[in-house]
């Protein structure tokens, strides 16, 4: 008779779970498919809501903070376009972290019944997010068209700051997904981090305007360094600030390790709280 052991390795459940996301790639396809057809399904105008959400923002903050406060823009670049190179990465942030952070509970029914890995909901969702992103860059070059105001080649690096802008979205939606499926009433505060976030970062103005001492300070919000990054790649009329993009890099990163982490702590018990 066959003997049969079983070998127990420290950490090979670790290694299992990230070999496991490879292996259910089909379902992180699947369920980002869905995501996308629901959310323009029985919609009156379908996918231009990816267009006017951030045309209408773009409009409200040109007149306020270019027309009635008389705020100066970046070189020769005109405000319109100004503030829309912020609202591409704004827009999909917002859209990604709210998206991400009610994506367990909307799949509730499919987190109890079968075993796959729980990280795919979340980064399916923010994968959907971008197809907004997507539609609202094509109108970036419809306004650059009608101003008749060329893109910099700087453009070449701004895939550079989409992937950072990813990676903001996803670290600090993996923290707020866990904690609203532990917490409910999260789902209330998600929405007022995301109106606080569009007031405190440089959406509606230049960074250039906030003093040098309160810099340091305000770099500390890594959408600012992400901000500024599309707006030397798409405008590029002034310097790149490094330090706002490093330190959105860092930041980034830190809060990535921190919500996969704070995430895997907590997905054991999803399907028991959930």
């Amino acid at each position: 008779m066959r003997e049969t052991r079983i070998i127990i390795e420290p950490g090979r459940t670790e290694r299992n779970y990230w070999q496991d996301l490879w292996r259910y790639r089909e379902l992180f396809y699947i369920l980002s498919w869905r995501d996308i057809k629901v959310r323009y399904k029985q919609t009156v105008i379908g996918a231009v809501w990816g267009i006017l959400r951030p045309l209408l923002t773009m409009i409200v903050f040109t007149v306020v903070f270019s027309r009635i406060a008389q705020l100066p823009s970046e070189g020769a670049a005109p405000y319109a376009i100004l503030v829309f190179a912020a609202m591409l990465p704004w827009q999909f942030f917002a859209n990604a972290l709210t998206e991400s952070s009610n994506s367990l509970i909307g799949n509730a029914n499919l987190i109890t019944k079968v075993y796959f890995p729980r990280l795919i909901i979340p980064a399916s969702s923010v994968i959907t997010s971008f197809v907004d992103f997507a539609i609202s860059f094509a109108l970036l070059f419809v306004l650059m068209a009608w101003y008749g105001y060329a893109p910099s080649w700087n453009m070449v690096f701004l895939p550079g700051f989409i992937v950072l802008a990813f990676f903001t979205a996803f670290g600090v939606g993996l923290y707020l997904t866990a904690l609203n499926v532990k917490y409910r009433d999260f789902r209330y505060i998600i929405p007022f981090i995301v109106q606080f976030g569009l007031y405190i970062s440089p959406v509606g103005f230049s960074s250039n305007v906030v003093p040098d001492h309160w810099r340091w300070l305000y770099n500390l919000n890594p959408m600012v360094g992400v901000i500024d990054g599309f707006r030397w790649c798409i405008l590029g009329e002034s310097a790149l600030n490094r330090q706002s993009v490093l330190t959105a890099v860092i930041i980034s990163v830190l809060f990535t390790w921190i919500g996969i982490r704070y995430f895997r702590k907590m997905e054991k018990g999803f399907a028991d709280v959930i």
